[in-house]
């Protein structure tokens, strides 16, 4: 980390939380954020869904909510971006302050509750994206609709042609009874309408599905089932925890979703157990807690073939994507993997 990186993240940090967020960005749109030398080899390059990675270190939804800074993404080395949650209507989320540091744990909570300016909104910034990226979006449902599973649909229909990927979410455990729609029954039905609406697209876009990793064995099992007869093209394992197990900062007891070295373990387990009970048959993409290359290539021998990450930017600075993507290349020397599908699932076991 370089001396500006190190005094900006110092900067941010004497500003509450949620405003820091927003200089972050701010500072992404208007070029005036210190960029990393981005890291690259053709070792690095995956192929997830029929898209073409140029490494596996992607930016988790939640950073960029409405596509304000998707210039500067671009530039920022990750292999690929997803934005939003959008929803159809704009929508305030929940009440400030939602968003905690956890700094003795390398944690944060928030409780966002879906806050966007709508998916009109985000199709203008979508329209002008940055063609050399790989962009998707996390599609959700706004809190007061009638029916959350059109709105999937809905915002898919209206943004998909400007697309690479699109993402379900069913498993933000900040806007009520959303994760309700991770029982079989519901979750088959909203894949159905989402399908259809994709297969309305000029251009049909791999659909990804995201879920939660407080899920039982049983839960965990129906969803892999609904998800391959559904046939999404990946599953991304996962998102925050309602789980405080173990937490040391005073801001362990807000409520809203844990994100951060806490949820390592847990949503490796989960991913590793998604990879053996769809046995190959689903690309997985690993999230949660990944600071240092040793977990990055820890979730990629557990069964993911590509990464996402955000609350690691917030207490190590983007240069973490390039740390990252040198570190895999170190440690596949170090074992003699030549390349990253060499890599995927080899250490599964260890977490089953």
């Amino acid at each position: 980390m370089s001396l500006v990186e190190r005094a900006g993240l110092a900067l941010l940090r004497s500003f509450d939380p949620e405003t820091a967020h927003l200089f972050a960005l701010a500072a992404l749109r208007q070029g005036l954020a210190p960029l990393p030398r981005p890291v690259t080899s053709q070792r690095l390059n995956m192929r997830i869904a029929g898209l073409d990675l140029p490494n596996p270190i992607g930016l988790a939804a939640g950073f960029d909510k409405n596509a304000v800074a998707l210039h500067g993404l671009a530039r920022v080395g990750f292999g690929f971006v997803e934005v939003g949650a959008a929803t159809p209507r704009p929508q305030e989320g929940n009440p400030r302050p939602r968003l905690y540091r956890l700094p003795q744990d390398r944690a944060v909570i928030n409780r966002f509750g879906f806050n966007n300016e709508g998916a009109e909104a985000i199709l203008e910034r979508l329209r002008d994206r940055p063609k050399t990226m790989v962009l998707g979006l996390n599609l959700g449902a706004n809190k007061d609709s009638a029916d959350r599973a059109e709105d999937f649909a809905e915002v898919l229909t209206l943004t998909g042609a400007h697309l690479d990927f699109a993402t379900v979410n069913v498993s933000s455990p900040n806007t009520e009874a959303l994760r309700d729609l991770q029982g079989a029954e519901a979750l088959a039905a909203l894949l159905k309408g989402v399908m259809a609406a994709r297969a309305q697209l000029a251009r049909p876009i791999p659909i990804f599905l995201k879920i939660a990793p407080d899920l039982s064995e049983s839960e965990l099992a129906e969803l892999a089932d609904v998800a391959l007869k559904a046939q999404v093209d990946a599953i991304i394992a996962t998102n925050t925890t309602i789980s405080r197990q173990g937490l040391k900062s005073a801001s362990a007891v807000e409520k809203g979703g844990l994100s951060g070295t806490p949820l390592f373990d847990l949503s490796t387990r989960v991913l590793a157990r998604l990879s053996h009970l769809t046995d190959g048959q689903l690309p997985l993409i690993g999230v949660g807690g990944i600071s240092r290359p040793e977990q990055a290539y820890a979730k990629l021998r557990a069964g993911a073939s590509a990464l996402q990450l955000y609350t690691g930017l917030v207490y190590h600075g983007l240069s973490l994507v390039p740390r990252l993507n040198q570190g895999l290349l170190d440690l596949m020397d170090r074992d003699g993997f030549e390349t990253l599908a060499d890599v995927v699932g080899t250490g599964r076991e260890e977490w089953l």
